[in-house]
């Protein structure tokens, strides 16, 4: 088995795919536009990565709801504290960084567009 992709429903593509290319380092591969059915497939992913984020934006469907189930996404990076200061700085919504109950901190949340939120994990220390 292998773990392809993840699929995000989004309200503004193009403020998702500017958030997402921006926030992190993933770049567009493919796009698969349905205008007959109203939808519009966008698959990110790192270039040293095989598995990718679909967006899909559904035409005209306005903000969904996240509901209480879904938790978060989550990538690890070298150096937290870089990471976390760029999303500052760019301004997007991000929390302190954190870590577990007993645990040094090791993890910060920042949100997409949508309301998503991506956990940022430290790689090392």
């Amino acid at each position: 088995m292998k773990m392809l992709h993840t699929c995000i429903r989004v309200q503004d593509l193009e403020a998702s795919i500017a958030f997402y290319t921006k926030a992190f380092p993933l770049e567009e591969v493919r796009r698969k536009d349905f205008p007959d059915h109203q939808f519009t497939l966008v698959f990110l992913k790192t270039p040293n990565d095989d598995f990718e984020i679909e967006l899909t934006y559904n035409y005209g469907h306005g903000a969904y709801d996240i509901g209480d189930g879904y938790g978060h996404l989550a990538v690890g990076v070298d150096d937290l504290e870089e990471a976390h200061e760029a999303h500052v700085e760019a301004g997007f919504e991000v929390t302190e960084i954190k870590g577990l109950p007993g645990q040094e901190p090791h993890y910060y949340f920042v949100k997409d567009p949508d309301g998503y939120k991506v956990e940022v994990i430290r790689l090392s220390k």
